[in-house]
């Protein structure tokens, strides 16, 4: 039986996707301002750092759940629906952090990725004791 995390497999490709612009996003502004290490007094480059910087704070362990509750069965609708939002609730984030950070779409997008966090666990919880 082939327990390799297919789904996982494909929206981690897909975030991996996504962290390469912002990673550009951090260092052509680094570039333009000559600020090589923290963010200096610039307010676009801090919201660029944190913006990529929540990304890689969450993402990972996301996935991480992803896969496990792939690997203990969780259905395949559950695993691809946790995997759609969670990229649509992470890329809203992001934008709204580096736009409006006092925004409902940052917020929005904090609560869904939470919510997939949760259900994600509960999927695992429940596989691992057999119940899925």
């Amino acid at each position: 039986m082939d327990t390799a995390p297919h789904i996982t497999l494909l929206v981690t490709a897909f975030f991996a996707l996504i962290s390469v612009p912002m990673s550009f996003a951090v260092g052509l502004r680094r570039a333009k301002t000559g600020i090589m290490l923290s963010h200096g007094e610039d307010e676009d480059l801090l919201r660029r750092i944190r913006a990529h910087g929540n990304f890689v704070e969450y993402v990972p362990l996301a996935l991480i759940a992803m896969a496990g509750a792939e690997i203990v069965g969780a259905p395949v609708w559950l695993v691809a629906s946790c995997g759609g939002v969670l990229v649509l609730a992470r890329l809203m984030h992001y934008a709204a952090l580096r736009m409006a950070p006092t925004s409902f779409p940052r917020l929005l997008g904090t609560l869904l990725t939470l919510v997939i966090l949760l259900v994600l666990s509960a999927s695992i919880l429940l596989g691992v004791a057999g119940l899925i």
